[in-house]
């Protein structure tokens, strides 16, 4: 009886740690640009380059702006989990937020999942946002092999979320996590293939990029969009960083 008493509470105040994380997130333009809206205007402004919508036969006959759908769709959960959730956590932590909800019923690993579940949804809907988009202004097909996209999907979502623990663990300030992010925010857009898709990068150059988190996650993105099953080398990649990563994340974790 007694746990089910003290059960209850906790309960309720984790949806509203939920209910109030969503609410300051919804207030932060910063967050909602970078994850929502700067990947659907990328991929708006590459799609408009004529070239762009023509067929490549380096890219077996797709058109580059096909190829820039995947890479647009990463680019959101790499906004999400480098710039905008390690900055709130590490400013929490820095204000003494977490050390001060460790003695209320809700501990601070309640607000690390409210704020993983928020991004990852944010992260979810610019996907979605990013396929409508690409559907209706280009013509671009949607993913043909669902499944699979959504299983690849999954994993680049866990991954991305991953390192931005990664980045909340080591930074002691906001400043610095901030820092680290943006370095590296862009060695990630690279191997994601924001510069050159990885379709395109000279074989050796393609291999290594594809060992990483991100260059495997757009392969696999890429090959279930054009109806195939994504290669298992490259889900297991995915997976494989995405549970490392989450292990050092757990590793170095500090409240205080």
């Amino acid at each position: 009886m007694s746990t089910v008493t003290l059960a209850a509470p906790a309960q309720t105040a984790r949806r509203a740690v939920l209910t109030a994380e969503f609410r300051l997130f919804r207030r932060e333009p910063g967050s909602l640009v970078g994850i929502l809206l700067f990947p659907v205007a990328l991929l708006v402004i590459l799609g408009s380059i004529p070239a762009f919508r023509e067929a490549d036969d380096s890219l077996g006959g797709i058109r580059l702006v096909d190829a820039y759908v995947p890479v647009t769709v990463l680019l959101g959960m790499i906004a999400g989990g480098l710039q905008s959730m390690p900055p709130i956590i590490t400013g929490y932590r820095e204000r003494g937020i977490l050390r001060r909800m460790s003695t209320t019923p809700v501990r601070p690993s309640a607000l690390i999942g409210a704020q993983m579940g928020i991004h990852g949804a944010a992260v979810l809907v610019s996907a979605a946002l990013c396929l409508a988009v690409g559907r209706l202004a280009f013509d671009v097909a949607l993913p043909r092999q669902l499944f699979g996209y959504l299983l690849a999907l999954v994993l680049a979502v866990a991954v991305a979320l991953a390192l931005g623990a990664v980045v909340c663990a080591r930074a002691g300030t906001t400043k610095i996590s901030t820092a680290i992010g943006t370095v590296v925010f862009f060695p990630s857009m690279f191997t994601a293939g924001v510069w050159l898709p990885v379709q395109s990068m000279p074989d050796a150059l393609a291999h290594i990029v594809e060992l990483t988190p991100f260059g495997a996650a757009a392969q696999a993105l890429d090959q279930a969009a054009a109806g195939h099953w994504p290669g298992t080398v490259h889900l297991l990649v995915v997976a494989a960083w995405a549970v490392a990563l989450s292990a050092a994340a757990a590793r170095w974790f500090r409240w205080e």
